[in-house]
Formats: C-alpha cells, structure tokens, sequence
C-alpha cells in the first residue's frame, strides 16, 4: 500500500468543505468499492491471510513515500531474515540499515528497530491491536496505528492516507485534491464513512481505489464505477486553485546525504574486518589526499565516493550533512573513521 502520511493538523474549527452525504449515496460508494476491492485488488503478499501482525507493521513502515514496487522485494528479504520482533531488535544496526537500501530516508529503519525492541521486551513479542496502543511504540504516527489495526487485527478504525484522502474529497467534496494536512474535521468526516462490517475491506478499498484509478495524476474517470455520482467529475474535474508541492532530488542535502550513506554502506558490505571511511576521503580535495587513503578502499566504496564527489566538493556542505547522520544515528565516528552504526 503506497503511500504518502502526513501529521494531522489540530485545527477544530467549523469546515464547509466537508459535506453531509446522503444515505444511498454512502451505502453505494461503500458497496462499490467493497466489490471493486474484491475483485481489482492487487495480491501483495502483505495481505495474505496467513500474515504476521508483525509484517503487517513492516510493511507500513516500509511503503511509506516509497512505491510499492520497490517495497516488495525489500520486505520479502526482511520478514525472512527478521520474521519477528525480537529478531530485527537482536540484529546489528549497521546489518538494519545495510538491507533498508533504498527505502527512503533510513531513519524510519531506525525507529522500526526502536518499535521491535519495544514490542519483543515489554509485549511479550506481540504486536498491539489496538491504535492507541500501536501509537505508544516509538516512530508509530496515527496512520500506521490505524491502517496496523485494521488490517493486523481486524478492528474498526479510520485509515486516512493520502490515497483515501483524495478518493473522498474527490467523491463527496468536488475538490481535486485534499489539503496537505488532514484536519480534526476531516478526520471525523471520514471515520462517519467506515462501515460496521466489511470495514477492513472498505480501508484497504479506498487505499487502493486511490491507487489504481482515482490517481493523482491522470485519473482514469473513465474505467471509474462511481463517475455518474462523483462530484469532481460532475463539476467538469476542476483544477485545484494552488499546484501541488513537488520535492526535488537532484542537487539537494537528501540527495548527497543518501549518497554519503551509499559509500559506508557499501563499505559495510564489504566485509566485517571493515575499519570504515576515513573523513578525509569525502572533505579533502583529491589533490590534497593522501594516496594511500585511496588505495586503501575496496572498488566499490571507491565507486560511491567518487560519487559523492560528483555530486559536491564543497567540504563544509559535506561536513554538516556527516554531522547530521551522525546526530541521527545513521553514522558514527571512531576518531577520523566513518562507519554504519554498532
């Protein structure tokens, strides 16, 4: 389940942008999606009856921002190497961090490994299955507590992505987009939407409706079982007022930041006896270092260096953003060495 979550806002205030909808209106969106789900679903391994709790949560963790494409793979490897919570608690950083990859910012493996020692020491290696309780382990937002809940465990609560954002604004509001943030209003609005039964089916529905057809960009209105009712189509699919906030990549802090990761990864990967990446490698300038510092590192981490450099030869910039994954536990420094964390 791709997805994008974002912090709910705290805002009360009386909204007018989320309308009363009318009973059969309700009863035949939940009905379609429900029967669209059944059908269109794609078969993600995370969703198969037999899946851990456990795997449920990595999942989430790990679809955040991040397609699912990508994520696949990725979870596979994980749920055979760390198939519970005390396993991933048990395992080195530095191994955490190594097999994350390309997930997005690696932090989140961080706080995964966080959530795993929580539940392995004081839940008795068992994953909540309630929200409120998800929401007390460390790095767990309401979102993955309430997708966690209902599709771990079966309860009835709100799952409110970007996804099922879009697809209820779109349906009810006329809107083609939602705001950045969901609002308290816009929470309470769409938890009135989740049925008594067949709730789990209605959360991932949506989730994946969003997914598949009523997309962000290039919606297919057209293959849509709810265009004769959809207010946005009706309204002739209006353009939002404001243009949607893109993040760029290329030339940013994420991106040599991610490349810096690259190199001691890489290094890790290398071999256990690894001493790490001297410092002087990413700040000093080729002309200026030490031969022998080179020569030292195995051709691969040699690659990725020479990446970092492509990409910037501004010391200080570099600096800071060693200083940063350090402060974030994404790095450590033994003397002038660089290294994946213990």
């Amino acid at each position: 389940m791709t997805h994008r979550v974002t912090p709910e806002s705290t805002s009360s205030a009386p909204d007018s942008s989320f309308p009363e909808v009318a009973e059969p209106v309700l009863r035949r969106v939940q009905s379609t999606i429900i029967s669209w789900f059944e059908s269109a679903a794609r078969d993600l391994p995370w969703r198969h009856p037999e899946t851990s709790a456990w795997a449920v949560l990595v999942s989430e963790i790990m679809s955040q921002q991040t397609p699912v494409s990508r994520v696949e793979p990725r979870w596979r490897e994980w749920m055979s190497v760390w198939p519970t919570p005390a396993d991933l608690a048990a395992a080195p950083t530095a191994e955490v961090l190594q097999r994350w990859d390309r997930l997005g910012y690696p932090r989140r493996a961080l706080r995964l490994q966080e959530a795993a020692r929580v539940i392995a020491e004081q839940k008795d290696n068992t994953v909540p299955d309630t929200a409120e309780e998800l929401e007390e382990l460390p790095g767990i937002g309401s979102y993955t507590a309430a997708a966690v809940a209902s599709f771990a465990h079966g309860r009835r609560t709100t799952v409110l992505d970007t996804n099922v954002r879009r697809v209820l604004i779109r349906l009810f509001g006329g809107r083609e987009r939602p705001t950045t943030s969901p609002s308290r209003n816009e929470t309470a609005w769409a938890s009135g939407f989740v049925p008594e039964h067949d709730h789990v089916q209605w959360n991932a529905g949506v989730m994946e409706f969003g997914a598949l057809v009523c997309t962000a960009r290039n919606p297919d209105c057209a293959a849509c079982p709810l265009q004769d009712i959809c207010m946005w189509n009706q309204l002739g699919r209006p353009a939002s007022a404001t243009k949607p906030k893109t993040q760029k990549w290329a030339g940013t802090d994420r991106q040599l930041r991610g490349a810096i990761m690259d190199v001691l990864k890489t290094g890790h990967a290398a071999g256990a006896d690894q001493s790490g990446v001297d410092i002087d490698l990413f700040t000093t300038s080729v002309t200026a270092l030490d031969p022998d510092l080179l020569d030292s590192l195995d051709e691969p981490t040699a690659a990725a260096l020479a990446r970092v450099r492509e990409l910037s030869t501004d010391a200080e910039r570099i600096s800071r953003l060693i200083g940063d994954l350090i402060t974030d536990g994404l790095a450590q420094k033994d003397d002038r060495a660089l290294t994946l964390p213990g």
